[in-house]
């Protein structure tokens, strides 16, 4: 379907005389999750939340939540178009910015009409972490996210996935761009364990360490100063 689109939107880009509008047209073309190893297509699986989340453009958050003991696996693919009616979808790129976090997954890839293979990955539990598409090698664009975690007895794994037409402030995100109209779409998530009692976030080790380390000070700081 995507190459019979690609001939007629190559013809219609010799046609086009008029100037962009300066909002980029963002569509949805296709979605996915892999929720512990069962893919759903362009459907919400139990435990996924798409209130906030808008299947036109595809912009907008996913909230998941997954319990039970052991290893779990969510992850999230999009495959977005930018100004396609304007400018076709096939001369876009993808990129990162900073760091992904342990147990986060990425990939981004031709979303399979002709070389990718990031939707096969995604239903792998195996996003390879790699750019098929980067500046320079401009083609038709497909993002996907995940995580891999563990729970223990009475916790609660979060995952909050949130796609965007503005950068995140801060964190691990991948874009897509398309430089015909100067726009992209940001991919972002983050993972959140709670304890049982829902009474927040489990710590990580790091925090552990710099509250025992507040801990100890205090201690010294009393015996320096006894009470009157």
């Amino acid at each position: 379907m995507k190459g019979f689109q690609r001939l007629i939107l190559t013809g219609a880009m010799a046609l086009i005389t008029s100037t962009q509008a300066s909002a980029a047209v963002i569509d949805l073309f296709d979605y996915a999750f892999n929720i512990d190893g069962t893919v759903t297509n362009q459907a919400a699986p139990a435990g996924v939340n798409v209130g906030g989340f808008d299947t036109s453009t595809g912009l907008g958050t996913i909230n998941v939540t997954r319990s039970g003991v052991g290893s779990h696996y969510v992850g999230l693919f999009v495959d977005h178009e930018i100004d396609e009616a304007i400018n076709t979808f096939f001369n876009e790129s993808g990129s990162t910015s900073g760091a992904a976090a342990s147990g986060q997954t990425w990939e981004i890839d031709e979303p399979g009409w002709v070389f990718g293979d990031i939707y096969t990955n995604l239903g792998l539990s195996a996003l390879d972490g790699t750019n098929g598409v980067p500046a320079g090698s401009e083609e038709d664009v497909s993002m996907a996210m995940g995580w891999d975690f563990n729970l223990l007895a009475g916790e609660t794994g979060l995952i909050s996935f949130l796609i965007s037409v503005n950068a995140p402030a801060s964190g691990f995100y991948l874009a897509q761009t398309d430089p015909d109209s100067q726009s992209s779409i940001y991919l972002s998530s983050n993972l959140t364990i709670r304890d049982g009692g829902g009474g927040g976030a489990a710590p990580e080790p790091a925090t552990m360490g710099l509250l025992g380390i507040g801990l100890l000070g205090l201690w010294q700081s009393r015996r320096r100063h006894p009470a009157m």
